[in-house]
């Protein structure tokens, strides 16, 4: 909003702190181009971030649907409408930002976000900001989820009373204490006692307005006494190292029923608490902002003494006056948090076996693959882990002509071909966004780039058109739009991956061999995939596909749904395409394609990505845009003079090169040939007092680079290591510290061309496209065989019932696809008992754990309401059900 001077509330110091605690990047995070994921599936080219645990490897990961915002507080202006934007934060680090949504107080962002999640967090929180063009954005309110609910919110659209947000409440980090009671004899013979309270680090804390500066003040209070130390101050680091020791009397009589000699003679030691705050050094005029609290009573120690313990930082009830929940409105999301506990692969041995024999068991739907998608509630929950262990294992073209040749003896009518929800529907549409992505990316992206960046309308519905507009005029654009995208996407044919090739040629086939009167329906089998569930979804909605950062505009959205609409009829090669348009101006448009070269071209196409003779498209050697964004990069002294400064860069990365610019658009100021990483390795934040640093070696020298935030490095790392596998010349070793004043920080060795001293990252798969875990996948399978055990029971009553009864058969069995019954309980029941032995390896490991966690570890700190709410379950678990 033009002209805003202030934002809502005023804004005082509390508010400041916590919106420069909230917004700790500094800068909008260019997220929407690599980490906003449609499909529902996980990015292909993002490898997994796991958790080591003693035993198996943990991964999270989130997928949010950020829907609306609705009854936001009006600007307390003339104008009364807002300009917002929601962000994601994991604790209070940024890692998505929605586009702005303006002049609204109930802004629809419809923004899909996934991401694997690199760190232990508390909280999964959302804020609704108001741009402000004059002043830093202030906080509407917030919503954070505790890590421990997010399971009761799972997959579910929910609305959240957005909360009132202050610097007291907005606290994360941990601070690692130890506290020890002496027993000191006065000159009078009597017994008082010394406390010794030792801080020795904190670990996590927020970085607040672009930076932290932290100390600890340790307060001993009492209902009688207040006494107050201060640790100095540690700059640029959000995980000081103070290791500082304060000394206080606790003066009591060695006996609880005598009076005590001195000045508190009422006070008693359990009555006495530790108090540690910890502060930001600010020279902001609002002062040092509060980053939290923690309070120990002194009781703790009858228990041991001394006391060590990590504890979590707890905001501070400070008695403010909060505002009503109603009176900040509400915000609808929907979120999966996912977390895999994935063994060693050898555990998965027996069920990854069966599964992968899944195509040359006869018939198809005897198999433990066909099996899972038959007892899973939607095909997809079972699709896209098979999909991604099938590709994994180079399976996945014969398990999907298996499935697709059983499907197609089992169709009727060559119109419904592949028109269902099927189990190989589903797997075909996952293959394909895994393996199409980059395809979709070179064929479409440049395209849509334009028609957003050009603006032009194209609405040709008579009743939508605005005053001033050419019915004629958009006519012609929309013409000019379909006649581009057509010609795109049909000329694409080298491109279009092997893997997707493969499959079209065997359901090209399977079709051709069922419906042999049919000579359309060898083209139609394909097309119902390429058009309708590639290529027509993607010009639909970019955003869900990575074409573009965020949702377009209304009028943009317009013009792609006509230029879909127009692509899919064209593509479909339906005897009467005309009447396949509900609406007349659309069927009218459609003559200016009732030409005989269009059909032509489409089965051209067709026929040149269902051929099994086809050229290979990895020859077809051009640039593939892997991931671009903003970051901060250090100067790399090419230059013999000049300040070794920091700056913001547009960084682009290609299957060629890895280049900045200052902007997006403009030329390269420098360029790295991929043969020219040697590694790419994380730096260590004592460096330059920066996190989320990364270095990008060359032979000459290392380019330091600041992501964002922490997930954001971790895809640069992961992708550019990707590229750089196959590399000859990748080092062995590297420094994970930066080369400053003349010696490596990391070994102190002072020669610039010194070899490394820590080793390398291990490799990681040089397949750019698909990066899969074949043990995560085959755990999701366990896990989803295992919640739906129930079923499988009922499959294998259904088999044993067909098996000895030819009668009319019960309705709860009608649902099961089975061909043969004694081959289906055969692999039911190698189903189940592998199901069975893994379940066993997940209680031994949960036992194990429980066994051997120690709360108040660096792990799991005092104040771990996940922690202490996984006690609770392992408490009421009986011992025979883990």
């Amino acid at each position: 909003m033009s002209g805003r001077v202030g934002g809502a509330g005023g804004g005082g110091a509390a508010d400041a702190r916590a919106r420069g605690r909230a917004q700790s990047s500094g800068t909008a995070p260019p997220l929407g181009l690599c980490c906003s994921a449609g499909f529902g599936a996980r990015i292909p080219g993002r490898p997994s971030m796991a958790v080591e645990e003693e035993g198996l490897r943990v991964f999270q990961s989130v997928k949010i649907k950020i829907g609306e915002a609705k009854n936001l507080p009006t600007y307390p202006g003339p104008n009364k409408m807002r300009d917002c934007y929601c962000t994601v934060n994991l604790d209070q680090e940024e890692v998505f930002r929605t586009q702005i949504v303006e002049k609204s107080l109930c802004p629809f962002y419809g923004e899909d976000f996934y991401c694997e999640i690199p760190r232990s967090f508390r909280h999964l929180s959302f804020y609704i900001f108001d741009r402000d063009v004059f002043r830093r954005d202030s906080i509407i309110g917030k919503v954070a989820i505790r890590k421990e609910d997010l399971q009761k919110y799972h997959n579910r659209d929910t609305w959240f009373q957005l909360q009132h947000v202050d610097a007291d409440s907005e606290v994360q980090g941990k601070v690692h204490l130890v506290l020890r009671l002496s027993e000191v004899i006065t000159d009078s013979g009597v017994v008082c006692h010394k406390l010794a309270t030792r801080i020795l680090e904190c670990q996590g804390l927020p970085i607040v307005n672009g930076q932290c500066d932290p100390y600890a003040t340790v307060t001993l209070a009492g209902p009688c006494r207040s006494e107050a130390k201060k640790t100095k101050v540690k700059k640029k680091t959000n995980n000081p190292q103070f290791d500082e020791v304060f000394y206080f009397e606790v003066t009591r009589p060695c006996s609880y029923n005598r009076k005590s000699h001195f000045d508190f003679e009422d006070e008693d030691v359990d009555k006495l608490e530790i108090r540690v705050d910890l502060w930001n050094a600010s020279n902001l005029k609002f002062g040092d902002e509060f980053l939290g609290e923690l309070r120990v009573p002194l009781k703790v120690l009858r228990q041991s003494s001394p006391h060590e313990a990590w504890y979590f930082l707890q905001p501070r009830d400070n008695g403010s006056k909060s505002m009503k929940p109603e009176d900040l409105g509400s915000l609808r999301l929907n979120v999966v948090y996912t977390e895999d506990h994935v063994f060693s692969s050898d555990y998965y041995s027996p069920l990854r076996d069966l599964l992968l024999r899944s195509a040359d068991v006869e018939p198809v739907s005897a198999s433990a693959a066909h099996i899972l998608g038959e007892v899973c509630r939607e095909k997809q929950e079972a699709a896209v882990p098979l999909v991604r262990l099938f590709l994994h294992y180079g399976r996945v073209v014969p398990f999907i002509s298996a499935i697709a040749s059983a499907e197609v003896r089992r169709t009727q009518d060559p119109n419904t071909i592949f028109r269902g929800n099927s189990l190989t529907s589903k797997c075909i549409d996952e293959t394909m966004k895994l393996a199409g992505m980059h395809y979709l990316h070179v064929t479409l992206k440049p395209t849509i780039e334009e028609i957003c960046q050009s603006h032009k309308s194209c609405e040709i519905d008579p009743v939508r058109l605005k005053d001033g507009e050419s019915l004629e005029s958009n006519t012609e654009n929309l013409r000019q739009y379909v006649d581009r995208v057509f010609s795109v996407i049909t000329t694409s044919g080298l491109s279009c991956p092997t893997v997707m090739c493969d499959i079209f040629f065997s359901l090209r086939e399977a079709a051709a061999k069922r419906f042999q009167d049919d000579l359309d329906v060898r083209y139609t089998a394909v097309s119902s995939f390429i058009f309708l569930r590639f290529f027509a979804p993607a010009i639909l909605s970019p955003n869900l596909f990575q074409l573009t950062p965020h949702h377009t505009d209304p009028q943009t959205s317009r013009t792609l749904t006509l230029v879909s609409k127009t692509i899919q009829t064209l593509g479909s090669l339906s005897k009467s395409k005309s009447a396949s348009f509900k609406e007349s101006y659309m069927a009218a448009f459609y003559e200016f394609f009732n030409e005989q070269k269009y059909a032509d071209a489409v089965k051209n196409f067709l026929d040149l990505i269902s051929s099994s003779g086809r050229r290979d498209p990895k020859s077809v050697q051009q640039p593939i845009l892997l991931k671009e964004g903003f970051m901060i990069k250090r100067a790399q002294g090419r230059k013999r003079f000049g300040m070794k400064n920091f700056k913001k860069r547009w960084f682009r990365l290609t299957n060629h090169e890895f280049t900045y610019q200052k902007s997006k658009g403009d030329p390269p100021l420098y360029s790295i040939p991929i043969e020219n990483i040697l590694a790419v390795e994380p730096l260590e934040e004592e460096s330059f007092k920066m996190k989320n640093m990364f270095q990008v070696i060359q032979p000459e020298r290392a380019l330091y680079i600041q992501a964002n935030n922490c997930v954001e490095a971790k895809a640069w790392i992961d992708i550019l290591t990707k590229v750089s596998q196959c590399n000859q010349k990748r080092l062995a070793v590297y420094h994970p510290s930066a080369y400053l004043n003349g010696h490596w920080l990391c070994c102190r060795a002072s020669s610039d061309t010194a070899a490394g001293c820590s080793p390398c990252t291990s490799g990681l798969p040089a397949n750019i496209q698909l990066d899969i875990d074949g043990d995560r996948e085959t755990e999701r399978i366990y896990s989803l065989f295992s919640s739906y055990m129930t079923k499988l029971e009922k499959m294998q009553e259904a088999c044993g019932s067909r098996s000895v009864y030819d009668g009319p058969e019960r309705e709860e069995y009608s649902t099961f696809v089975i061909d043969d019954p004694q081959e289906t309980y055969k692999t039911l029941k190698q189903v189940i008992t592998g199901v069975g032995a893994l379940e066993l390896e997940h209680a031994q490991h949960r036992r194990d754990k429980f066994k051997r966690t120690k709360y108040g570890s660096q792990e799991h700190p005092i104040g771990d309401k996940s922690f202490q709410s996984y006690i609770r379950q392992q408490s009421e678990t009986p011992a025979h059900s883990m």
